[in-house]
């Protein structure tokens, strides 16, 4: 190999240039030498894909198990929240705190829950006889369990002072309005106030969770209710942790979802809206249920895409079969995948769902890349030789961009991800590319082996029969010859390859690259670019965290119905969060006092110490110390009726004759508009602050924080981190790639598709939950994997100008693109018709991806490039060089030799 060095190039320049066609054309030759040994041994590459994905997929039907754990899938993993959740359960028991601390769809432990609506214009308090008549109906509902009839009471959270079933409060005042009605009262002598109300027994109650669409009496003092349309009455189970308990309970649950469907077929004048712990399980898991036929339905569409964009009218070089073998390759090479997962314990959950479609995505490139390597070799050599300079054209491209899939999905894979849904999905990816890497070049790369030969001995790519003789043709009819035409009549003298009669490398060639490089048509490029550019922008600006689990289920399921209604009639209040002060503290100090009044000001209290404090005041008794505070607190407040509840929210201790508070705690819930969850989170993150600079030593729980604690750093950190690896490889690798500018035009296509899928898809109403990160990473690698070998081509090309580069790139690797895309966005119409709020997610993100590259692969690089670097102006006085010099030899072998002129 002989470099000369160009004037005014630096030597360590020269040494990189020669560094990076040593690496190229080393990779060139591996695949070259791969390429023969496949075709060599065709059977052998052929079979042991085959039998992989026998083995695996064995393992895969008898090893399917769905992971039924929501929380461990789609909560942070690591949080704030979880480790108070431990503080808060080591000083309050949270299985018994289940009631106080409302939470709306992520209430810990097993329990039945129901809302009851009223028609419009109607009272739902009007009509607590019926509601009664559905609660009895609850609490004597049985359930058999090997012999043995378990009701609500043998299961049910028990209170402490009683040791009866724990029971909403609303269920009291229904009481009280019934026998009011019984008694021919007028309901208005009952006074429900709201939303805190006095029960029969002097209690206070909090019923803000229970009594929703509230219309109070104008001008009330008291907030009285005139009217209600909805109630919400809970039932919790106890949690001994036994699996028989948690099976009575299941069954228990199931009971009181049928129970309830009965319920609302005989009260018609009542919705009954019921939800359960594994409700929303269940309807997560449901979306894989509705999506099995889609599915196989868009396979289908693949297929018969990939099956005509292959076809040609010429019956010899026609590859259709080729096109349905390849994505055949991407389905067992998937069934291998999850064979693998599930063998090393893996569990299937929902979200799995876009692998295959991912999978397709990459493999499918792969593909179509190889067809078109194979249709760009010379038809006069043998089909070993064709195969393997294929492999020598298309597998170095594509193995890099296999790697940055590989890198990308790692990265999420890698501790730094929080979500384990999203953690899990990355590793089954990395499996995915790397089978999907193996089965293309052993498995397809074998189809393409027999094709060749196939072709090499003129047989019908269909039909695999011998093509006759031009001469035995011309004698037969025209549908005869239209079906057995190998291209002979089409083919002139100056055509050397027949493979530019594929429609869409016609239709490249002849019109669409010579109209997108019209002078007149690139300010209208601009214009949709900025266009572009301006809508992706401002959906950035718009980003909204999908912490709201309704995201992920099945959209006409009962969890779903039922959060909407929630969320209609019972989202005036946050969920309770509570507020545990977890050393002792000086409750009798008057500075203290100011402090506690101070942190819970804006909120409404359900609170022992300001019970307590009204207490003294109406009694007029003075408690200005530990002794006197503490003495009356346990002898008088605590003994009331209306008190007792307190007890399970202080802890005494005692040491020698003195008694001490060691911990206690409160509930806060705040005034919200109908974004609860959002306000939730604020909360939040309005309180923890407070808990490090106050001298009052607290934390705040509620089950809801689980879910929300820094869900949008955790959600959002996968493909942060994944396009920071991607990014720093293509930097790294700058001086070691063919040509430097080929990556910093990838750079920049692909962080204007991502910004544009990003933003986009916030403008169409899509919250970046786990889906739509998993989707991001997706898009980025997408990009890179069409958008590369286009740019590459391109940086590459030694022709006189730019345009006629980008029209010789397009023509390149334009029908593979296309193909892909092509094929990739009619597989995702089916998911438009999965009732799932998932799979819509799912098709609007990759729907986004696939489009937003189409766009710059074939509308915005094509115009661009012809604008910016690199200059192709050196190809050409390096061409005018060489002409000279060729010159210059001829005329002096002329001088040199005047007697061959003269024979001449």
């Amino acid at each position: 190999m002989c470099f000369l060095r160009r004037p005014g190039a630096s030597a360590g320049w020269i040494w990189w240039r020669m560094l990076r066609q040593v690496i190229h054309r080393g990779l060139q030759s591996f695949f070259y030498k791969l390429g023969l040994f496949v075709s060599r041994h065709p059977v052998f590459f052929l079979t042991v894909p085959a039998v992989l994905t026998i083995i695996f997929g064995f393992s895969l039907l008898n090893r399917f198990q769905p992971d039924t754990d929501l929380e461990s899938l789609v909560a942070p993993s690591h949080s704030l929240a979880k480790i108070e959740r431990s503080l808060a359960s080591s000083l309050f028991s949270l299985d018994q705190s289940k009631s106080q601390l409302y939470s709306d769809l992520h209430t810990p432990g097993r329990y039945g829950r129901v809302i009851l609506l009223s028609k419009p214009g109607g009272n739902i308090l009007h009509q607590a006889d019926v509601i009664l008549q559905i609660h009895r109906a609850v609490l004597e509902m049985k359930v058999n369990y090997k012999g043995y009839n378990y009701t609500f009471s043998h299961l049910c959270v028990l209170r402490n002072q009683d040791k009866k079933c724990v029971l909403d409060d609303i269920i009291s005042v229904l009481e009280d309005l019934r026998q009011a009605a019984l008694s021919n009262k007028t309901t208005a002598r009952v006074q429900v106030s709201y939303p805190n109300t006095k029960l029969k027994d002097g209690r206070s109650s909090f019923i803000g969770h229970q009594l929703g669409g509230v219309m109070e009496v104008p001008n009330s003092k008291d907030q009285r209710v005139k009217s209600a349309r909805a109630i919400q009455i809970t039932y919790y189970l106890q949690t001994y942790g036994s699996v028989t308990q948690d099976l009575i309970g299941e069954k228990w649950e199931s009971e009181f979802c049928k129970l309830m469907h009965k319920m609302q077929l005989d009260h018609q004048d009542l919705q009954l809206y019921s939800l359960a712990s594994f409700s929303l399980w269940k309807d997560f898991h449901k979306t894989s249920l509705l999506a099995r036929g889609k599915i196989l339905v868009s396979l289908m569409l693949i297929l018969l895409t990939a099956t005509l964009s292959s076809s040609m009218k010429d019956c010899l070089r026609s590859k259709p079969f080729l096109g349905l073998l390849g994505v055949l390759t991407i389905c067992i090479s998937s069934v291998t995948a999850a064979g693998i997962f599930f063998i090393t314990d893996g569990k299937y959950n929902s979200t799995l769902l876009g692998i295959p479609f991912f999978a397709m995505g990459h493999g499918t490139k792969g593909v179509f890349e190889l067809l078109s390597g194979w249709r760009r070799t010379r038809e006069n050599l043998p089909f070993k030789d064709r195969v393997a300079d294929a492999y020598s054209d298309v597998m170095v491209s594509y193995t890099m961009t296999s790697s940055l899939y590989f890198i990308a999905f790692g990265m999420g894979a890698s501790p730094f991800t929080n979500i384990e849904a999203v953690k899990v999905f990355c590793q089954n990816m990395c499996v995915s590319i790397l089978l999907n890497y193996f089965y293309i070049f052993s498995f397809f790369g074998s189809c393409l082996v027999f094709a060749g030969q196939l072709e090499q001995n003129r047989y019908h790519s269909i039909f695999c029969c011998k093509i006759p003789s031009a001469e035995y043709l011309d004698r037969k009819p025209v549908w005869f010859q239209t079906m057995m035409n190998d291209g002979h009549h089409h083919t002139s003298h100056h055509e050397t390859n027949p493979y530019q009669h594929h429609f869409i490398q016609h239709f490249l060639r002849e019109h669409y690259n010579e109209w997108i490089t019209n002078i007149y048509v690139k300010p209208f490029v601009v214009i949709l670019y900025l266009i572009y550019a301006s809508f992706s922008f401002m959906g950035c600006l718009q980003i909204n965290d999908g912490a709201n689990i309704i995201n992920l289920l099945a959209s006409e399921s009962p969890s779903v119905s039922y959060a909407l209604i929630q969320q209609k009639y019972f989202s005036n209040y946050s969920p309770v969060i509570g507020f545990y002060i977890y050393e002792p503290l000086e409750y009798w100090n008057g500075t203290v006092q100011e402090d506690l009044k101070t942190l819970s000001q804006g909120f409404n209290t359900v609170s022992w110490i300001e019970q307590y404090y009204q207490y003294l005041r109406v009694g007029n008794i003075t408690a200005t110390n530990k002794s006197d505070f503490i003495s009356i607190l346990q002898s008088s407040f605590l003994k009331k009726p209306e008190f007792q509840h307190f007890k399970n929210d202080i802890i005494f201790s005692k040491a020698g004759d003195e008694n001490n508070i060691i911990a206690s705690r409160l509930y806060l819930v705040a005034r919200t508009s109908e974004n609860t969850q959002r306000e939730a989170v604020q909360l939040l993150e309005k309180l923890r602050p407070l808990s490090l600079i106050q001298s009052i030593k607290f934390i705040v729980f509620n089950p809801t924080f689980v879910f929300m604690d820094h869900y949008g750093l955790s959600v959002t950190m996968p493909v942060l981190i994944s396009g920071f690896g991607i990014l720093l490889v293509l930097i790294l690798t700058f001086f070691l790639v063919i040509h430097p500018l080929g990556n910093f035009w990838l750079i920049l296509s692909v962080t204007s598709i991502e910004l544009g899928v990003l933003g986009l898809m916030t403008l169409w109403n899509v919250d970046m939950d786990c889906i739509s990160i998993l989707c991001l990473i997706y898009a980025l690698n997408f990009a890179i994997d069409h958008c590369a070998p286009l740019l590459y081509t391109f940086v590459l090309a030694t022709e006189h100008t730019r345009t006629q580069c980008i029209k010789n790139s397009l023509q390149e690797h334009g029908t593979a693109i296309l193909q892909n895309v092509t094929s990739f966005l009619i597989g995702l119409v089916p998911l438009l018709f999965v009732p799932s709020n998932l799979t819509f997610t799912l098709f609007k993100c990759l729907l986004l991806a696939g489009s937003c590259t189409l766009l710059h692969c074939f509308v915005i690089l094509p115009v661009f490039l012809t604008f910016f670097p690199p200059s192709k102006k050196h190809h050409k006085k390096k061409k005018r060089a060489k002409r000279k010099e060729r010159e210059e030899i001829e005329c002096i072998e002329i001088q040199e030799n005047p007697d061959h002129v003269t024979a001449v």
